[in-house]
């Protein structure tokens, strides 16, 4: 299905006395926004690498008329967030952005001479006042009135608000779908509809997980494709370590591996629907269910007898298939919906694939001693966290590509060429699934992070009497010597994906050491997103109305609504209440 992707509306605003004032600011507050979309455009783009695409209003707005028509050119072109830019004094609330659930950002230049700070000040006062929540995009430092330069602080913020903005506009309307039910009751798969209506404006579409047996059975998938995927893992993937007493022979791995790939393409065909099955005479099936992100229950209803979804996951969560690069699909270990959404947002954000984990083990250095006989140093001297899926994650995570620099990275898909994919299956094994867990046997995606990368470790929880909450702790992924790390992956399942990660530590609370972050951790499971992108994840729960309850940011990145700053002066609990104030995004649905 082809969907209008979200605008980014630029509204320049000016100061509307004629006889002089207007007339000497018009070239210039319209520059500024023509500068603002160009930059816009040229840094971003949407998580399935299209182009980001700026509306500027035909005029510069100085009133409630000039308002009205830009509303109307916006309404009419998909525009989901607005910039207001101004480098002068304007009149506050007669020109903002009123569309309650459209999020809105206010650049004011920071120059005396027609001071643009003057008006953000009040035309914040007036969304605060409206309950409309503004960002507050401001330099530190005063240019001089010609300069037409953005500077860097207002740059960062620029993006911020807009990979936050965009995110929140691409989810709304969308499906999340929901295959088979709760896995082994995990909290995470229990998928509550009304915090997809409420707060981010999605559908839950539930489907029994007989209908991927029936799709399954009755070959309702592209079969020209299937040949085309097994050629390509044929010739592509490496087989690991077979830790069963009775392996299945070659023909039986076979068949398994077939299943999987199978089920890779009729979960794809689920989500995002495809026109080839019409030509088989499925029209129905051919239109999928318009789903951004997806959850599997899999354990134990459907694994007891058939193959797990480890490959379908690690596939569709990765940058890459059998037809080259491409966008990854969100699809959820165990359906955990709500780590699934906090996978969907990092991947709006960035077009990155997210790499799904369980919180599994704190390492302290004493234990490590006592088990391989080594002492940790460096970042790890603290402990680590053994943070690995029980046998799917995106192959991205291994970080075997590398940036321009040599380091290992993740790329976003739009960047991944074809070495990368070479780079990331080299770098991975495919081992028969441990039939004592998964008696219907499966491969598990096996891979070991590269050490020295910035993650973000993030989780999406439901708490009663508070609703969602979002966990954020930075930090680095790290390497230990090979001996040690095959000593202690041994403990757990040496055929799944490992990421030993530390986070960055503060020295009190949640993050006095990395053993309270274990302990303060929310739930079985995490998110690893890409960089130290915490400040992102603060701005997209601020838009959407979820308090940040752990989190290890320095307070000069944190940015949110300036009516934040009225519900007092500590930041978390600023936070909470402005939360609880203002409510869901969404109003409260069912």
């Amino acid at each position: 299905m082809n969907r209008s992707l979200p605008k980014i509306g630029i509204r320049p605003i000016i100061d509307g006395r004629r006889g002089g004032i207007r007339e000497s600011l018009e070239d210039v507050t319209m520059a500024m926004a023509h500068r603002t979309a160009a930059f816009l455009t040229s840094e971003l783009r949407h998580a399935g690498g299209e182009a980001v695409e700026c509306v500027i209003a035909d005029t510069c707005i100085a009133g409630y008329a000039e308002a009205a028509a830009c509303e109307e050119k916006f309404a009419s072109a998909h525009v989901g967030l607005s910039i207001s830019v101004t480098p002068c004094w304007c009149y506050g609330a007669e020109t903002i952005d009123m569309v309650p659930e459209r999020q809105k950002a206010i650049w004011g230049f920071n120059g005396t001479e027609r001071p643009g700070a003057v008006y953000l000040a009040a035309a914040l006062a007036a969304h605060n006042q409206k309950g409309l929540p503004a960002f507050s995009i401001y330099g530190r430092d005063v240019q001089d009135s010609g300069d037409e330069a953005i500077p860097p602080d207002v740059r960062e913020k620029l993006l911020r608000f807009a990979r936050a903005g965009l995110a929140v506009a691409t989810m709304r309307g969308r499906t999340y779908l929901s295959i088979g039910g709760v896995s082994m009751g995990i909290a995470g798969s229990i998928v509550d509809h009304a915090f997809f209506r409420s707060w981010l404006d999605m559908r839950v579409q539930a489907v029994d997980m007989t209908e991927l047996r029936r799709r399954l059975d009755r070959k309702i998938y592209d079969t020209a494709e299937l040949e085309t995927a097994q050629a390509w893992a044929d010739a592509r993937f490496r087989f690991g370590i077979e830790r069963n007493a009775r392996p299945r022979d070659a023909a039986g791995k076979r068949e398994i591996l077939s299943e999987s790939l199978a089920m890779t393409l009729c979960i794809r065909d689920m989500m995002h629907g495809n026109a080839r099955l019409a030509a088989m005479g499925w029209a129905e099936e051919a239109l999928g269910y318009d789903a951004i992100a997806a959850g599997f229950q899999g354990q134990r209803h459907w694994t007891d007898q058939y193959p797990n979804a480890d490959v379908a996951e690690a596939l569709l969560n990765s940058s890459f298939d059998w037809s080259g690069a491409r966008a990854p699909s969100i699809l959820a270990t165990e359906n955990d919906c709500l780590n699934g959404a906090t996978m969907l947002f990092g991947l709006l954000m960035s077009g990155k694939a997210q790499i799904f984990a369980d919180v599994r083990t704190f390492w302290s250095p004493e234990a490590v001693q006592r088990v391989t006989g080594h002492r940790l140093e460096g970042k790890s001297a603290g402990g680590i966290l053994h943070l690995i899926n029980s046998g799917a994650a995106a192959l991205d995570g291994s970080c075997a590509v590398r940036d321009a620099q040599g380091a290992p990275t993740i790329k976003p898909h739009w960047q991944v060429d074809e070495d990368d994919i070479s780079a990331l299956l080299a770098a991975t094994d495919w081992c028969p699934g441990l039939e004592e867990y998964f008696r219907g046997g499966g491969f598990s995606s096996h891979f070991v992070t590269r050490g020295g990368v910035a993650f973000t470790m993030v989780r999406l929880n439901l708490v009663a009497g508070i609703g969602p909450v979002l966990q954020i702790a930075e930090g680095w992924s790290v390497d230990l010597p090979p001996a040690v790390h095959a000593a202690l992956e041994a403990r757990t399942d040496p055929s799944w994906p490992t990421t030993w990660f530390v986070p960055r530590l503060t020295g009190h609370g949640a993050f006095r050491d990395v053993y309270s972050v274990m302990a303060s951790w929310g739930a079985n499971h995490a998110v690893l997103a890409h960089g130290h992108v915490g400040a992102d994840f603060v701005a997209l729960a601020a838009m959407l109305r979820i308090p940040v309850c752990m989190h290890n940011l320095d307070e000069a990145a944190i940015d949110r609504p300036s009516l934040w700053g009225a519900f007092g002066s500590d930041k978390e609990g600023q936070d909470y209440r402005a939360c609880a104030a203002l409510g869901p995004l969404y109003g409260r649905r069912g």
